[in-house]
């Protein structure tokens, strides 16, 4: 008997849809379609590795079969069967040659293909980095859009196409990320969300004995050690022999005992009722409760009043000659500090030669360290940029212009057009554009002043949250894909606007890109020229 040779091949090529690996998949949503591919291509790898052990398995299944009637009737009369000379023959011929070919078959490696693979791609995977910041990033989306933790596990959340939901395992690893950054608020949150799921019958590897234990001491350092012993009781239960649990125990006890010697005033148990339901953390700053509830629509600052005196109209650019026929739409978003919005500014075709052009260079976005004078990451701002220059193609060169044309302001001392996309809970957190009077030598080796002013293109629509904020005047700028908005940062005495502060609110659902354009004070004296005031 020959067995019939099993090919299993798998084009490598397919799997390598980098020509690098990227780091920081989790700021940058663009990158992270990538990710999607190679997941695909892995799942085309793994069947045909399932197909070549099915094929394998198969063929030994027939071999034994046929053997086993062969063997059923050799051994009721051994030597009736083998009198016959070619039963005899083909014995031999089996034991000698064809069991060796099937322990062969047997003892081969269907997996090898499937394994170098996986090893070829291992080095493009997202690491515990991505991981831990793509958690991060829920728990940030949970904070700023006041999200519970049922509504996120459930996946109900606004202008979603396509529904997920966690698990209690991926709830209880939630918690252990904000447990490993000592954020006992969240880990009591997600453990809590992990134990009702298991509590609903929902069948899941998470033991309930680990969820309880970091629970319990989640709860005791915020200072609940009622409910953290009650809580430990629960484990007990289930555990009865927990070392840990057992000590954890009697030291609350231990608490609890010297608390009543005490006689703890009844103000202090109102302070931890409180502290129960205490929503937000300690270090939270008022800015930081204005940036998020303005990227939730709230605390608009615009009255009426003030709403009245804002306009829409036909701009040409203050009679720019290639505006005069072909006006562009553009309407006021905000009075002071003046924030323009303008419509239909940049076409869908331009936006993808954009996107195209950054998407290879995209790396993680940096900022100005005021102390160094550097550029470094920062937590505070979760996003991946790329820079183009104008000479790369007529497409950026085009745009230069046009920013030239509508602002008055001349481009050649401005910064290259930055592209952004952000990742998973992308945000840029409240920031100036200029540099304050502490930071003279922040745009020193441009040599071209401070930034004048922002040009912000919106090449997207985003589908839940992704503002841009200014909460020093309470206003909201929502993302319009073919719009921009433009602002100055200095007055035209060149000092400092600091109303504009603004900020990037946390996408939601969806996937954001912009690209925007900083303008320098060179080769602006005669086209904004100072005023006699310092604020004018």
């Amino acid at each position: 008997m020959a067995f019939n040779k099993i090919w299993y091949t798998v084009a490598l090529g397919l799997l390598l849809p980098f020509s690098y690996a990227h780091t920081d998949f989790f700021t940058s949503i663009g990158h992270m379609t990538d990710l999607i591919n190679t997941e695909k291509d892995l799942v085309v790898s793994l069947k045909d590795y399932i197909k070549a052990e099915e094929s394998k398995l198969e063929q030994i299944k027939k071999w034994a079969e046929k053997l086993d009637q062969l063997t059923d009737t050799a051994t009721k009369d051994p030597e009736g069967f083998l009198g016959h000379p070619v039963n005899a023959f083909k014995l031999m011929k089996r034991l000698n040659t064809e069991w060796g070919e099937l322990e062969s078959l047997v003892l081969k490696d269907m997996s090898d293909g499937f394994i170098s693979n996986m090893t070829i791609q291992r080095q493009f995977f997202p690491n515990d980095e991505d991981q831990t910041g793509a958690a991060k990033a829920l728990l940030r989306l949970q904070d700023t859009y006041n999200l519970d933790t049922d509504t996120l596990s459930r996946g109900n959340l606004p202008g979603v196409k396509h529904k997920s939901f966690l698990t209690a395992e991926d709830c209880f690893e939630l918690g252990k990320i904000a447990y490993t950054e000592a954020d006992y608020y969240h880990t009591e949150l997600w453990m809590e969300q992990a134990l009702k799921q298991l509590d609903e019958g929902e069948v899941s590897s998470a033991d309930k004995v680990y969820i309880l234990d970091y629970l319990s001491y989640a709860v005791y350092q915020q200072g609940d050690l009622g409910k953290a012993m009650m809580l430990t009781k629960r484990l007990l239960e289930l555990d009865p022999e927990h070392q840990r649990a057992n000590g954890n125990m009697k030291y609350f006890e231990y608490i609890m005992a010297k608390e009543k010697e005490a006689n703890k005033s009844s103000t202090d148990s109102e302070d931890q009722t409180e502290k129960e339901t205490e929503v937000k953390k300690k270090d939270y700053l008022p800015e930081r409760r204005k940036y998020e509830m303005l990227c939730r629509g709230e605390g608009l600052k615009m009255t009426p009043r003030r709403q009245k005196r804002l306009f829409c109209r036909y701009y040409d650019g203050n009679r720019n000659p290639r505006y005069i026929l072909g006006p562009v739409k553009q309407e006021d978003e905000w009075d002071k500090p003046r924030i323009v919005r303008f419509l239909d500014i940049i076409s869908d075709e331009e936006i993808e030669t954009v996107k195209e052009l950054a998407k290879p260079r995209l790396s993680r976005a940096t900022v100005h360290d005021p102390e160094t004078g550097k550029l470094t990451t920062a937590h505070y701002r979760v996003s991946k940029s790329a820079w183009l220059s104008g000479y790369e193609s007529p497409v950026v060169s085009r745009i230069n212009t046009r920013i030239q044309d509508l602002t008055g302001l001349d481009v050649s001392t401005a910064e290259e057009l930055q592209v952004a996309n952000y990742g998973v809970g992308g945000q840029y957190e409240p920031h100036f554009d200029f540099a304050r009077a502490n930071e003279p030598d922040a745009f020193k080796e441009l040599g071209t002043g401070n930034r004048i002013a922002t040009w912000l293109f919106y090449m997207s629509d985003v589908s839940a949250g992704g503002a841009t904020v200014f909460p020093e005047v309470g206003a909201s700028v929502w993302p319009k894909k073919g719009t921009a908005v433009f602002w100055y940062n200095l007055f035209p005495s060149g000092e400092g606007d600091y109303s504009t502060r603004h900020a990037a609110c946390p996408v939601l659902v969806g996937n954001k890109w912009v690209s925007n354009k900083w303008l320098h004070e060179r080769g602006q004296e005669f086209r904004r020229p100072c005023t006699l005031s310092e604020l004018e």
